[in-house]
Order: C-alpha cells, then sequence, then structure tokens
C-alpha cells in the first residue's frame, strides 16, 4: 500500500479517504520526504479547523502500512510518535502494523519497542471507525485495499461489525478466495453467521478457482454451528457442492435435510441428479429419480430433461423414450432440449419410424418449434450417413411445415459425402413440389460457402444447379463461387 509522489498530483483529505484530486483513486505508498509535508500539511490543517471530522487514527494505519509495505520500518516507527504529538492518535492497528514488520524482519528488539509503546500510547480501534472506510473502498471497487485493511482488523482481532465482515467475504473472494475463506473462519469464531448472498458470492468463486475443498470445509464448518434452518440455505449449499462437483457431499446433505424434518424440493433433486449425470453416475441419478417421486416430489421439465439427456447419449434410448411419454402423461410439456436429446439418440440407434413419430408430436405441439426439432432430425441423419431417410422424411413433409433449412442441411450434408446425385434428385423433387423454397435454399447455400471449412463440394452443386437450369443463371453467385474454386486452386 502506498501514496502518489507525482508532484503534479493535489492530495487531501475527505471524508475519512485520501484522494488524488480529479481522478478520486484512493493512494497508499508514501514517499519519505511527502510525509513529513503531509503531516505539516495536516497540522495546519487541525489548526485552522478545517476538515475536522478527519479520522487521525485511520491516516496512522494508511501512513505506518504504506512505509511498512516500502521497507521503511525505521521511517514508520518514528512517524507513529509524530502523529500522536500531532494529534492523530496511532490506534493499536497502526502500532501492530509496525510491530509485525519488524517481527517478521527478525527485528525482535524493535518489535518489543513498539509493542511497549503501543502498549503505553495507543488507543483502542472502534468498529466504526474503519466500517465507512472499508465499505468506501469496496464501492469505489478498491477491492485489494480494503481486503488488505481487512486483514489487519482480523490478523489482530481488532473490533469489527457483522455487516462489514459480510461485505468483504464477498466481495473479496472474487479476487482472493483464500483471503475470504480467512474472513470467514474469523467471522465464524465470532459465533456470526454470514448472509445467504455472501455465502452465494463465496461458494461461487471458489468454484470458479476450482478450491473444492475449501468449499467442503466452509460448509461443514456451517452445518456444525446448526446454520442450516430452512430449504433456502441448505438448497445453496446443495447446489454449489453440486456445481463443484462433490456430488457424495452434495446427496449426504440431502440426507441430512430429510433427519432434521425437512422434505428436499425438486431444487435439490434436480442439482443432485445433474451433478450425477455430469460425473457419469448414471445409477445414482436414476435411484434418485426413484427416491423423489416415492417421497411425493413430482419432477419438472428440467427432471425430465436432465434424464432423458442423459440416457439418450450413452445409448439408453429406449428408456429415455419411456421417460418421454412419461413427461407428456404427467402433463409436463416437451421443450427443444427435450426433442433434440431424444432424436439424437433414436438417430443413432437408426430408430427413424420413431423419430418421425416424435416430429409429429412437436408439430402438434407448436408449428415454430417443429420447424427446430424437424431441422434437428435431418442434422442427426445426415450425421449418422443416412440421407435416403433424411431425403424421405422431407418428402413426406405436411404443407404446413414449410422450412427450408432442413433442405439446406440435407443438401450440404449429401454435397459434402460425394452424393452429388441425390443431391440433384431432391432437388428436382424441390422443383415439382416446392417450387417457392428453391430460391431461399439456393441463396442459403450461396450464403454458406464464406464460412465452410471446404466450399468445393457446394460449389460444385452450384454449378450443377445452374447448368440443369434448377434456378436461372446469377452472375453475382458464379462468380463468388468461381472466386472461391480459383482461390483454392
Amino acid at each position: 500500500m502506498g501514496l502518489s509522489t507525482n508532484k503534479q498530483t493535489t492530495c487531501y483529505f475527505h471524508d475519512h479517504k485520501i484522494l488524488t484530486k480529479g481522478s478520486e483513486n484512493l493512494v497508499w505508498k508514501l514517499d519519505q520526504m511527502y510525509v513529513i509535508h503531509l503531516l505539516l500539511d495536516l497540522h495546519e490543517v487541525k489548526n485552522r479547523g478545517v476538515f475536522s471530522g478527519i479520522n487521525g487514527s485511520i491516516v496512522a494505519v494508511l501512513i505506518a502500512d504504506g512505509l511498512c509495505q516500502a521497507s521503511r520500518l525505521a521511517d514508520a516507527s518514528r512517524v507513529l510518535d509524530e502523529l500522536r504529538v500531532r494529534d492523530c492518535k496511532p490506534d493499536f492497528m497502526a502500532y501492530r502494523i509496525v510491530a509485525e514488520a519488524f517481527r517478521v524482519q527478525g527485528q525482535l528488539v524493535e518489535t518489543e519497542k513498539v509493542l511497549k509503546r503501543k502498549r503505553k500510547f495507543g488507543v483502542s480501534p472502534r468498529a466504526n471507525d474503519y466500517r465507512e472506510f472499508i465499505l468506501n473502498l469496496i464501492s469505489e471497487k478498491r477491492i485489494q485495499e480494503a481486503k488488505e485493511l481487512g486483514e489487519v482488523i482480523t490478523g489482530g482481532n481488532f473490533p469489527i461489525e457483522e455487516d462489514v465482515l459480510n461485505v468483504l467475504i464477498g466481495s473479496v473472494s472474487a479476487i482472493d478466495p483464500d483471503s475470504a475463506v480467512s474472513f470467514f473462519k474469523f467471522m465464524s469464531e465470532k459465533d456470526w453467521f454470514p448472509a445467504l448472498l455472501t455465502l452465494s458470492n463465496l461458494s461461487r468463486n471458489l468454484c470458479k478457482n476450482g478450491k473444492t475443498e475449501e468449499l467442503v470445509d466452509v460448509y461443514r464448518k456451517l452445518s456444525s454451528m446448526g446454520y442450516f434452518l430452512d430449504m433456502e440455505r441448505y438448497n445453496v449449499m446443495v447446489s454449489f457442492l453440486c456445481m463443484a462437483g462433490r456430488v457424495k457431499e452434495a446427496y449426504g446433505a440431502l440426507q441430512e435435510m430429510r433427519k432434521k424434518g425437512f422434505i428436499p424440493d425438486v431444487f435439490s433433486y434436480n442439482s443432485v441428479m445433474e451433478a450425477c449425470c455430469r460425473e457419469e453416475l448414471l445409477r445414482p441419478a436414476k435411484r434418485l429419480w426413484d427416491e423423489m417421486f416415492a417421497n411425493g416430489c413430482p419432477g419438472n421439465l428440467k427432471t425430465y430433461n436432465i434424464l432423458i439427456g442423459k440416457l439418450s447419449e450413452t445409448g439408453e434410448v429406449e428408456e429415455a423414450c419411456h421417460l418421454f411419454y412419461h413427461m407428456l402423461e404427467r402433463g409436463v410439456t416437451p421443450d427443444s432440449y427435450t426433442y433434440t436429446s431424444i432424436l439424437e439418440g433414436l438417430c443413432r440407434e437408426a430408430k427413424v419410424g420413431a423419430a418421425c413419430e416424435i416430429v409429429e408430436m412437436s408439430i402438434r405441439q407448436d408449428i415454430k418449434l417443429a420447424q427446430f426439432v424437424l431441422t434437428t432430425l435431418i442434422r442427426s441423419l445426415c450425421k449418422q450417413g443416412n440421407f435416403g431417410a433424411a431425403a424421405k422424411v422431407l418428402c413426406g413433409l405436411p404443407p404446413d411445415l414449410k422450412d427450408y433449412d432442413c433442405h439446406v442441411v440435407l443438401l450440404k450434408g449429401l454435397a459434402d459425402a460425394g452424393e452429388m446425385d441425390m443431391a440433384l434428385e431432391h432437388i428436382q423433387w424441390l422443383v415439382k413440389s416446392s417450387p417457392c423454397v428453391l430460391l431461399p435454399v439456393s441463396a442459403e447455400l450461396v450464403a454458406s460457402l464464406s464460412s465452410a471449412l471446404k466450399p468445393e463440394p457446394v460449389v460444385q452443386l452450384i454449378h450443377a444447379m445452374m447448368e440443369k437450369s434448377f434456378i436461372p443463371y446469377n452472375p453475382a453467385w458464379m462468380g463468388l463461387c468461381d472466386g472461391l474454386s480459383i482461390k483454392r486452386c
């Protein structure tokens, strides 16, 4: 920490902060000569009665810490006396900063001298002295400075208010999770509980930084203190344990909830079930499903999507279909993810008939949703190389389902696979059955060239479409196609 020594920077005291005029940046590092000038200015300011609200104890802490950070320990020691003479009244914190700096340097005699002066001259710091200062630092996004001051306070077991600790834990966890955990431990030693928002911020940042052991330790401590007294608090713990991949601990939290008479809700079950699926623990996920319904907790859309998605991914598509029909019976409406997951699984198993039945259900549910679902089906069939089935599906579409994206997907798939004859055959069918779709499909094929890794197959297809007069000659399209061909050569 320290104070800028730029000669063009005018510094002044205001509302317990040291600010640089104009930019309002808190400055900490102090040049030795600047300290003397600052003290003289402060003396004059006090004599004139201006800025009477300045807290001299805070000024003393900042100056002492700045000099110690700059390894000017002798200067820091002398400044404490100078400040005391000028009525700044260094408190125990200022003396502790200097004593600790000497101790770290191995200067035990000097350490003892400072501690004696602390006992003789120091005043006890008050929580209110630093409350506004720390909160202002955090509001100005000066989290590092707030952290350092907080560490001085907690390291010396000096007074600090519960709400200030909450703010420190939540904000500091974003830049230094370990320090935030230290603040949490200090809080727990005083038998204080973090606010739910504070706990959420701390947990999220511990997860982000991969500090799962620390996360588990935090929740164990809170559990031993009797913190978890309602579903909301339990749900926070379960969700972040799952986010951290600590499935065993999350499931243990569900058991603890039941022992205390709480019935886990769908949020808790979904969190643990999803974590099980992420960790490839499908059997425990299925057991949770059974347990959830046995305990009278009906699944929601997310519940079904979690298991349907994982079952389809792992090749258990029949069980996924069973859950799909189960959700319909329960009145739970599928969404695009539900349809996409189950269709991809069915296509991998080459169960085209069952996939078409799913598409028909989506048509009955919502025509716009059905267009997306249909494109997913065609893309999945093409990915499996089942172009004939994809073309057959498109040829059997009802007239009210007019969507050209799926035709583009099929034609690009055929072109990339070298199935030019089948692609032209499908285009010929479009000419006869849906001529209004052909131009938008062609335009989309041309537009896809700019982002294609291998545009040559689509270029060949567009050339063939013009040569066979399926689409009119377009000089701009031809120029683009020829330009890409030349560039590739």
